[in-house]
C-alpha cells in the first residue's frame, strides 16, 4: 500500500517524519485497511507500532471529515504493562497532532481525534470523564479490558470497538495472561456482535502460525502474517573477568565486573544494564553507584513504587542518568529514549529475552542494537557461548501456549455472566471454545466448572464460592449478587505473592514492595536498600513496613523468593550441542579446543581459554562432556561417608525438577527414606544415606514413560511447590478472594481461606500422614486439576520428560556411570545450588551436600585423578578390614563377624591382603578353640573352612547335612533371620564383605562354592539394603573389559577418604623461603615503586591492616614507596581519598586510655569504604567515666561544633595547648575522632623536642587541623 492511498494529511504528516516506511509497514498497511486480520513479525526498532496504528488513524481521519466522528471508541490497543500503555498513548499523541496540523495547513476542517490510557493507575476524574467522552482510541491493559468489559460503564464504552490491536502479543500468548485475554477477546466481540478487526505485533514470534491462531481464535478466519523476520545487525560480544570464573563468583570477581561495566557506562551516553532477579539489581546499582556516582544509576524492577519506575524512565530519556539496572521490567518497548548500549548481568536463559534486551538499544529504525554479555559462572559462560551463537543463527524460543486454563475460565465465566446479566449456557460455551486456548475444552469439563461456580464450596467458615444462578432447566445462567464486584475487584490473572509495601515517613508515598520473608525476617532499626537509596525500617504491620531515609548508611540487600528463570528448551539444546562440539576437539588436546572455540563460536581468547579448560576437566574426570544424547551419572562419597549422585542432564531445569522429584519420590518407596535433591539447568543432584545402594546406572531405569505423570503427581503433592500452586489457581478462580471490602485480604487470610478450600475437596492433602496408606487419590476437581497441570507444565516441563524417557527407553539416549573420589568440575554448581533449586523443604544451612568438599579450580590432569582410586588406599583397606587376633578368642570372634575363614587363610592369611605374617599363630589358637568345641573344620568339596558353632547353622541351612570334624553342636542364634538357603547365602556373604576390600562375585561364590546366580541374588539383595556398592574400584580387568568387583559401603567410603588424602598430600605446601620471597614481590618489597599514583596503590592493598602509627611514614610506606615524603600521604588524605584512624577499640570497661599515641595501632582506608568497616569494627561503648576531663571536654565540642581546627579547639575548650594535644591522643586512642590530613596525626606522633623549629618556637605548636568525630 502506497502512501497516497491514505488521506493526504496523513501521508503529509508521515512524509514530515519519516523518509520512508518501513518494510513491516508497507507489507502490512493493505491488509489492515481491508480490515483484515494481520500479524506483524519484525526486528524491534522497525515501526511495528505505527504500523500497527497507521490504518486506523486514516480511517478516522476519512470517516471524521466525511461526517464527523461520533463519541465512539473504535480502537482498542492493549499492551501487557501500565508503563508501555502510558508511552504508546504518549506517542500516539504526536502523529494526531501533527495530522491535525496538516488538516490545518491544508485548509481542511479538524478532527477532533481523542486517544485516552486506561490503567489500574488512572484516577477516578479521568474515568468519569472518559465515560462521558469515550476515547475513538483506547489504550490498556489486558485486565483493565477485562475490567472495563464486566462493569456497565465500561461495557457501553467497548460495544463500539472494531479493532484491536495486541502489542507485545509474544509476553501474553505463553502464560495464563494471554488465556485471560483470549477469552476477554471473545467476551468483546460478543458484546459488538460483529467480527473485530485483529491486528498482533511481535519481534520474537515462534512459531509464528500458532501466534496467528491465538490472535484470532478457534475460526475458520484466516490471518495475514507480515514477517519481516527478527534478525538485524547487532554488536554483541562476550565480556568474561581477568580471573578465571568459578562456580561461585568470588567478591573479587564481582569487582572485575562492576570495574569493567563502570567503564562501558563511562564510554557511552545511556546505557541499560539487565539482570535476573531484583536483589542483583539493587546489588548492581549499589556497586555500581559506587564507581560513577550513586547520581548517575538506580535501578528498576516490579518491586519499586510506579513513580520511582517512572521518574528512572524519564532521567534516562532526559538523559540525566547515565546507567539503569533493570529486570524484565524494562524488557518491552517502553520508551526510555536512546540507548546506547545493553549489558546482560548473567545469562537470560531465553534466546528471546536477549534479543528483546538488546535491542532497546539502537531501538530507531536505521541504528545497531549493542549488546554486551557477562557470564557469573563457569557454567553461565557455556550457556552465553552457546546463547550468542543461537542468536546469530537466527534461532528463536518455542512459545507454549497453555491449553484451557480452569481457573481462568472460571474468572471469565462469573465476570461475563455478571456483565451481561444472563446467558444461554449452550451460547457461552461456543463463545468460550472460539478462544484458542479454549478450542478443545470439553462440554463436560465447561458443565463441571459451570457447576462449581454456581454451588460453591462448604468450608468451616461457611459457604462461598457460589457466584451463578444456573438454570439447569432451560440452560440459563445468571450472576448472584456481588458476584459483578468480587469479579472487578478480585480479577486478573497474575498470582499474589504476598508481597509487603515500604511506606517513606512521614510523607506516607509508597516507594516499593518487600518480600513477605524478607519483611518478616527483619526488625526495627534494620537498614535494607530499595532503588539504589538506603532505608531504615521504622516499624512493621500487616502488609507494610514503614521506614526512613538512612541518609546513605550501608544497607542490606533484600531478597525475593522464587524469581530464578528457567532455561528454554531450544536454547538447553544449543548448549547440548556446544558441549559435543567441544568434547571432540578436546581429543585433539586443549588448543584444539580454544581455536575452535574462537573460530566457530567467535569467542575472545581469554573466554575460549576458560571455557576450554573447565570442559577439560570435566572430561577427564568423567571421560565425556555430557550432553542430550550422553547423560552421565556421577557418584561420590563426602567426608561423611554419605553418598552423593549427580545426574548431569543439560535438558534445562524445569525438566530435570520433573526427574529429580520423580526419582526422590522412587528412592523413597524403594529405600523407605525421604532423600535430599536439588536441580538447576545442567544437573541433578540427590544426596543419599548410608541405606542407599545400587548400580549407578540403575536409576535410570526407576521411571517409565508410561507411568512417570502418577509418580510425579504424587511427588508433587508433598512439595513446597503445591501449596503456592494451589493457593493461586483458587484465587484466580475467585474461589479465595484476595480483595474484600475495597481492602487487601492479609496473606494469613489467604492461606487459611486455601486450606479450608483444600480440606473440602482433596482433604488427603492435608490429613495426617500416618493415616494415609499407599498413594493420595487425587479428586477429579477442577481446580486440583490446574493446580496440578500448573505444577507439571510451569514449574516442570513433563512433556519434555516424558519425550526424554521415551528415548532412553528407545536407547536413543546412552547412560554413563561414573563412580568418582570427588566432585567433578561440573558437579560444583549443584552443589552450591540455591534454595530456589531444592527439591525439597529442608533449609540451605541441613544440606548434606554442605558435607561435600570441592575444589573451586581443578587442572584437567589433576580432574582425571577423580576417577581413579589409589591402589595403596585399597590395600590398606583390606589390612585394617581384615582381622588381627592375638588370643583365641579374638579368633573366635573373627570366625563369628567374617562367618568363616579357610584353611588357607587361616595359615597363610588372606591372600588379597598380601600379607602372610597376619595369620601368624592362627593354628594354634584354631586348635585351642577346637578342643573347647567352639569351632570346628566345614568340608565343602575340597574346600575346608574354619567356622565358628554360633555360624553353623546357616551353614546347615545352605548345605543340609554338614561335613564337619570334629562333630560339635550348632549354637542356636535368635532373629538371625536366616529361614531359607538364599537366607543363609546373603548372611554369609555379608560376613565375608566386612572382612575384604573390593571384591568380584566369582571370588565370592567360589569361596562357598556357590553358583555364580546364587551369588549374584544374594549380592543384589544386599544391595537393595544399601550394604554393598558394585563397581570397578581397584581397576581390574579381564579381556579387556572391567571386572565388576563388590565392596561393602563403610569399607568403599574409606578407601574414598584415604584417595582423598592420598590427593591432598600431593599438593605440597611451598618453603617458608619461597613463601617470603613471594610477599616481597607482593608487597613491593623488592622493586619499589614512585609517585603519589603508587602510594594510593599501597594504601588500597593494606586497607584493614593496623600499625602503630609512627610505623607507617617511618618504616611501612618508605619501605614500598622510593623517595617517598610526608606530604604525599598529606596530598592523599586531603584529597579525600583516604583516611585514617583506629579500628576494633574494645568496649570500656571502667578503662582509661592514656598511652602514648604513637603507639596506638591505625588503619589507612578508602574514605568510601568508612561505612563498611565501621559495620565491622563498630565505635567503642564509652562514657564520660572512661576520658580524663580534658579529652571529654575536646569530645564535647568536636560534638556540638563539627570538625574544627586546632586554634578552634583551644579557644573552644579553655585548655592549654599541651592539653588538646594530650586529649585528642587519649582521644585517638579510643578510636573516637581522625583528621581529614596526616599532619594532624604526625603532629601527635611526632614529640615536641623533635619538631621543626621546636628551638627557635617554643611554646607554639603545630595545627592539628581538621579533626572531626
Amino acid at each position: 500500500m502506497l502512501l497516497n492511498d491514505f488521506h493526504p494529511a496523513v501521508s503529509a504528516w508521515f512524509n514530515k517524519c519519516f523518509p520512508e516506511p518501513t518494510a513491516v509497514q508497507a507489507d502490512s498497511w493493505p491488509a489492515i485497511s481491508r480490515g483484515e486480520h494481520t500479524l506483524l513479525a519484525a526486528p524491534t526498532g522497525s515501526g511495528k507500532t505505527l504500523a500497527a496504528f497507521m490504518a486506523s488513524l486514516d480511517a478516522l481521519i476519512k470517516e471524521g471529515l466525511e461526517r464527523g466522528l461520533p463519541d465512539e471508541t473504535r480502537v482498542l490497543y492493549i499492551s501487557p504493562l501500565k508503563a508501555l500503555s502510558n508511552d504508546i498513548q504518549k506517542n500516539l499523541q504526536l502523529p494526531i497532532v501533527g495530522i491535525r496540523d496538516c488538516l490545518l495547513e491544508s485548509g481542511l476542517p479538524d478532527v477532533d481525534l481523542r486517544a485516552w490510557v486506561r490503567t489500574g493507575d488512572t484516577p477516578q476524574w479521568e474515568r468519569r470523564r472518559a465515560v462521558k467522552e469515550p476515547p475513538h482510541i483506547l489504550v490498556t491493559t489486558p485486565e483493565s479490558a477485562y475490567i472495563l468489559l464486566t462493569s456497565d460503564s465500561g461495557r457501553n464504552m467497548l460495544r463500539t470497538v472494531r479493532t484491536v490491536i495486541v502489542d507485545e502479543i509474544h509476553a501474553l500468548a505463553g502464560n495464563k495472561r494471554g488465556a485471560h485475554l483470549s477469552l476477554s477477546l471473545e467476551r468483546l466481540e460478543a458484546l459488538t456482535e460483529q467480527q473485530l478487526t485483529r491486528v498482533g505485533c511481535s519481534a520474537t514470534q515462534k512459531p509464528i502460525d500458532d501466534m496467528a491462531r491465538f490472535l484470532i481464535g478457534a475460526r475458520d478466519d484466516n490471518c495475514n502474517i507480515i514477517d519481516t523476520g527478527h534478525v538485524r545487525d547487532r554488536d554483541l560480544a562476550l565480556e568474561v573477568p581477568g580471573s578465571p570464573l568459578e562456580a561461585i563468583m568470588a567478591n573479587e570477581v564481582w569487582e572485575e565486573v562492576y570495574d569493567r561495566i563502570a567503564e562501558l557506562v563511562n564510554a557511552h551516553n545511556t546505557t541499560l544494564v539487565f539482570v535476573n532477579t531484583r536483589r542483583l539489581a539493587e546489588r548492581a546499582a549499589k556497586h555500581i553507584g559506587e564507581r560513577i556516582g550513586d547520581e548517575n544509576v538506580t535501578s528498576h524492577h516490579g518491586s519499586l513504587a510506579k513513580e520511582h519506575r517512572l521518574h528512572a524512565e524519564q532521567r534516562l530519556k532526559a538523559g540525566k542518568l547515565k546507567c539503569l539496572i533493570a529486570t524484565a521490567s524494562l524488557e518491552l518497548g517502553i520508551d526510555i529514549g536512546d540507548v546506547n548500549l545493553v549489558c546482560q548481568l548473567g545469562t537470560p536463559r531465553s534466546i528471546a529475552a536477549f534479543l528483546q534486551r538488546v535491542g532497546r538499544s539502537g531501538h530507531t529504525v536505521g541504528e545497531t542494537p549493542k549488546g554486551r554479555l557477562f557470564p557469573l559462572s563457569r557454567d553461565d559462560l557455556a550457556e552465553c557461548t552457546a546463547l550468542l551463537r543461537a542468536a546469530e543463527n537466527g534461532e528463536l524460543d518455542r512459545i507454549s501456549i497453555p491449553e484451557q486454563p480452569l481457573d481462568v475460565l472460571s474468572q471469565q465465566i462469573v465476570a461475563e455472566v455478571a456483565g451481561a446479566e444472563e446467558w444461554q449456557q449452550d451460547a457461552l460455551f461456543d463463545t468460550v471454545r472460539r478462544a484458542w486456548p479454549y478450542r478443545n475444552l470439553e462440554r463436560d469439563v465447561f458443565d463441571e466448572v459451570v457447576r462449581m461456580l454456581a454451588q460453591g464450596f462448604s468450608t468451616r467458615r461457611g459457604r462461598r464460592g457460589a457466584y451463578l444462578h444456573h438454570d439447569a432447566v432451560n440452560g440459563r445462567l445468571r450472576a448472584r449478587r456481588g458476584a459483578k464486584l468480587t469479579a472487578i475487584t478480585n480479577g486478573g490473572a497474575i498470582p499474589d505473592q504476598f508481597d509487603y509495601e515500604v511506606i517513606l515517613s512521614p510523607e506516607g508515598f509508597k516507594v516499593g514492595t518487600l518480600n513477605e520473608d524478607f519483611a518478616f525476617e527483619s526488625l526495627p532499626g534494620s537498614i535494607f536498600q530499595l532503588g539504589n537509596t538506603s532505608y531504615r525500617i521504622l516499624k512493621i504491620e500487616t502488609g507494610k513496613v514503614y521506614v526512613e531515609d538512612a541518609r546513605g548508611e550501608p544497607p542490606n540487600l533484600p531478597f525475593w523468593i522464587g524469581e530464578a528463570p528457567g532455561r528454554t528448551t531450544e536454547l538447553s539444546a544449543a548448549v547440548s550441542q556446544l558441549r559435543a562440539g567441544l568434547d571432540s576437539k578436546l581429543d585433539a588436546g586443549m588448543q584444539a579446543g580454544v581455536q575452535w572455540l574462537m573460530q566457530e563460536y567467535r569467542l575472545p581468547a581469554a573466554a575460549a581459554e576458560q571455557l576450554t579448560h573447565y570442559m577439560a576437566g570435566a572430561k577427564a574426570a568423567l571421560g565425556l562432556i555430557p550432553t542430550q544424547q550422553r547423560v552421565v551419572f556421577e557418584r561420590f562419597f563426602d567426608e561423611t561417608g554419605d553418598m552423593h549422585l549427580v545426574i548431569h542432564s543439560p535438558y534445562g531445569s524445569r525438566v530435570n525438577r520433573a526427574w529429580g522429584l520423580a526419582l526422590r519420590k522412587r528412592f523413597c518407596r524403594k529405600f523407605n527414606f525421604e532423600l535430599q535433591a536439588a536441580a538447576l539447568e545442567d544437573s541433578i543432584i540427590l544426596s543419599l544415606s548410608t541405606t542407599h545402594s545400587f548400580p549407578i546406572d540403575e536409576p535410570a531405569r526407576y521411571l517409565h514413560s508410561e507411568s512417570v505423570r502418577d509418580v510425579l503427581v504424587q511427588a508433587l503433592l508433598d512439595a513446597p511447590m503445591f501449596p503456592t500452586h494451589w493457593r493461586w489457581a483458587a484465587s484466580i478462580a475467585l474461589a479465595i478472594r484476595r480483595n474484600h471490602k475495597g481492602k487487601r485480604a492479609p496473606a494469613y487470610f489467604q492461606r487459611n481461606d486455601a486450606e479450608d478450600l483444600i480440606a473440602v475437596v482433596f482433604p488427603d492433602q492435608i490429613a495426617c500422614a500416618e493415616n494415609i496408606t499407599g498413594k493420595r487419590e487425587v479428586p477429579d476437581h477442577p481446580l486440583v486439576r490446574q493446580a496440578i497441570d500448573d505444577c507439571l507444565h510451569d514449574v516442570m516441563d513433563i512433556d519434555g520428560f516424558i519425550a526424554l524417557l521415551k528415548k532412553l527407553e528407545a536407547g536413543a539416549v546412552e547412560i554413563i556411570g561414573r563412580d568418582l573420589t570427588g566432585p567433578s568440575p561440573l558437579a560444583q554448581e549443584i552443589l552450591g545450588a540455591r534454595p530456589y533449586a531444592f527439591l525439597d523443604d529442608a533449609p540451605a544451612e541441613e544440606r548434606r551436600a554442605l558435607a561435600v568438599q570441592s575444589r573451586s579450580y581443578m587442572d584437567p590432569a589433576d580432574a582425571a585423578d577423580l576417577g581413579r582410586l589409589d591402589a595403596a588406599a585399597i590395600q590398606r583397606v583390606r589390612e585394617e578390614a581384615w582381622p588381627e587376633p592375638r588370643t583365641a578368642d579374638e579368633l573366635h570372634d573373627a570366625l563369628v563377624v567374617l562367618g568363616f575363614v579357610s584353611e588357607v587363610e587361616g595359615v597363610r592369611g588372606n591372600a588379597s591382603t598380601g600379607q602372610a605374617e597376619l595369620a601368624f599363630n592362627w593354628q594354634h589358637l584354631f586348635d585351642e578353640l577346637v578342643s573347647d568345641r567352639r569351632s570346628t573344620v566345614l568340608t565343602i568339596d575340597d574346600t575346608k573352612l574354619w567356622v565358628a558353632a554360633e555360624r553353623l547353622q546357616e551353614f546347615a541351612t545352605l548345605q543340609g547335612t554338614l561335613n564337619i570334624e570334629p562333630t560339635i553342636e550348632a549354637i542356636q542364634v535368635p532373629n538371625t533371620g536366616v529361614e531359607s538357603r538364599s537366607d543363609a547365602i546373603r548372611e554369609l556373604l555379608r560376613s565375608r564383605l566386612e572382612g575384604l576390600g573390593p571384591v568380584s562375585a566369582a571370588a565370592l561364590a567360589l569361596s562357598l562354592r556357590l553358583s555364580s546366580e546364587d551369588a549374584n541374588r544374594a549380592l543384589m539383595a544386599l544391595e537393595q539394603e544399601g550394604f554393598v556398592v558394585r563397581g570397578n574400584f581397584s581397576g581390574s580387568a579381564k579381556d579387556g573389559d572391567p571386572v565388576e568387583e563388590w565392596c561393602e559401603r563403610r569399607l568403599l567410603a574409606r578407601i574414598h577418604r584415604y584417595t582423598i588424602k592420598r590427593l591432598r598430600k600431593e599438593i605440597k605446601p611451598v618453603t617458608p623461603a619461597d613463601y617470603m620471597r613471594f610477599l616481597f614481590h607482593w608487597h613491593g618489597l623488592t622493586d619499589r615503586a614512585e609517585g603519589p599514583d603508587a602510594l594510593s596503590a599501597v594504601v588500597d592493598q593494606l586497607e584493614g591492616y593496623s600499625a602503630a602509627a609512627g610505623s607507617w611514614e617511618r618504616d611501612i610506606i618508605p619501605a614500598r614507596i622510593d623517595l617517598f615524603s610526608a606530604n604525599m600521604l598529606d596530598t592523599l588524605c586531603a584529597t579525600g581519598k583516604s583516611i585514617w584512624l583506629r579500628l576494633g577499640v574494645r568496649s570500656a570497661n571502667g578503662e582509661k586510655r592514656t598511652s602514648p599515641v604513637r603507639n596506638a595501632p591505625v588503619t589507612l582506608i578508602d574514605r568510601l569504604a568508612v561505612p563498611y568497616w565501621r559495620n565491622i569494627a563498630p565505635l567503642p561503648d564509652i562514657d564520660d567515666k572512661n576520658l580524663t576531663s580534658s579529652a571529654n571536654k575536646v569530645l564535647d565540642v568536636l560534638r556540638s561544633n563539627g570538625a574544627s581546627f586546632f586554634v578552634d579547639l583551644v579557644q573552644s575548650t579553655g585548655l592549654l595547648r599541651t592539653q588538646v594535644e594530650d586529649a585528642l591522643g587519649e582521644l585517638v586512642n579510643w578510636g573516637l575522632v581522625t583528621s581529614d590530613s596526616y599532619a594532624g596525626l604526625r603532629a601527635l606522633v611526632t614529640p615536641s623536642s623533635k619538631r621543626p623549629g621546636f628551638a627557635r618556637r617554643r611554646g607554639r605548636r603545630p595545627a592539628a587541623s581538621g579533626f572531626d568525630r
